[in-house]
């Protein structure tokens, strides 16, 4: 494996952290681990900057979707200073992913992500 592609998987790994992350220390040391400080998240339902907002939006899907984690949907690809990669969020529960998407991430010379762009793939009902 190239190093570039071990920062883009080591990138990813640290945003799966942060999204799995459960208690509001955990997911604040996760996001700060994660993002630059100026980072960004930008999905169809939100658009916020630095490790706070970022972290309420964590939390926000955690609120929505209590007893899910979100899991990788295939390998991630990169090149340059971006990545994409999709996933899905699953119920720990039965099993079902009822939310699924990609996101486009660019990084920091040191591999943090500066921008997420996500895109929401499936979304149920009401959501």
């Amino acid at each position: 494996m190239s190093a570039n592609t071990d920062r883009y998987d080591n990138a990813v790994a640290r945003y799966f952290e942060a999204w799995n992350a459960g208690e509001p220390e955990e997911l604040a040391k996760a996001v700060a681990a994660a993002w630059t400080p100026d980072g960004s998240y930008t999905d169809p339902l939100a658009d916020v900057t630095g490790h706070e907002g970022i972290a309420a939006v964590i939390a926000a899907a955690h609120e929505q979707f209590p007893g899910f984690s979100f899991r990788p949907a295939g390998p991630v690809d990169g090149h340059h200073d971006t990545a994409r990669f999709s996933w899905e969020l699953v119920s720990e529960t039965d099993g079902s992913a009822p939310v699924a998407g990609f996101d486009v991430v660019t990084l920091d010379e040191d591999g943090r992500i500066r921008t997420v762009l996500g895109f929401l793939d499936r979304v149920p009902a009401g959501a």
